[in-house]
């Protein structure tokens, strides 16, 4: 299984869970990343996230978001491919860094590009006729794998 993990993700864990869906997203991203390490699933990113967190300007948090993006890899790194088909995304409606970060995800390899942005989901569940990849929330798509689990044993 290939994981991308978009900045939103990353920063769940440490944005305010005095809403319940930040919490449970938080708590989806954390066990998400906790399983990878058992079940060896591979956790992407790109040099498009380490350069948008860079830009997170609350320092601690940044560090923090930086101490979760060092556990991932490999790092997709930008060409020309993926410069083409952000450009592609980019007309059908896509921010630039959502983009970006899907096209990232479709070089990849990706089996599934999760984030917590509800305006990317969606775009993204509008357009997925259009993706490599499929795009989802970390708690449907957890509860999603948690099922299929269930009914294997």
């Amino acid at each position: 299984m290939r994981i991308y993990l978009d900045v939103c993700c990353l920063c769940r864990p440490f944005d305010d869970h005095g809403q319940d869906k930040i919490r449970l997203e938080s708590e989806a991203v954390l066990t998400i990343i906790d399983h990878a390490q058992i079940n060896k699933w591979v956790l992407l990113t790109s040099e498009v996230a380490e350069l948008e967190i860079s830009k997170i300007p609350v320092i601690d948090k940044r560090q923090k978001v930086q101490l979760l993006f060092s556990l991932l890899r490999p790092l997709i790194v930008v060409d020309e491919s993926i410069e083409n088909r952000t450009s592609e995304l980019e007309k059908i409606g896509f921010k630039p860094f959502d983009a970006l970060h899907i096209a990232c995800a479709e070089e990849g390899r990706a089996n599934v590009f999760l984030t917590t942005d509800d305006g990317l989901l969606k775009k993204a569940f509008l357009n997925k006729g259009k993706l490599k990849v499929q795009v989802k929330n970390p708690v449907i798509w957890l509860m999603e794998v948690f099922e299929k689990w269930t009914y294997k044993h």
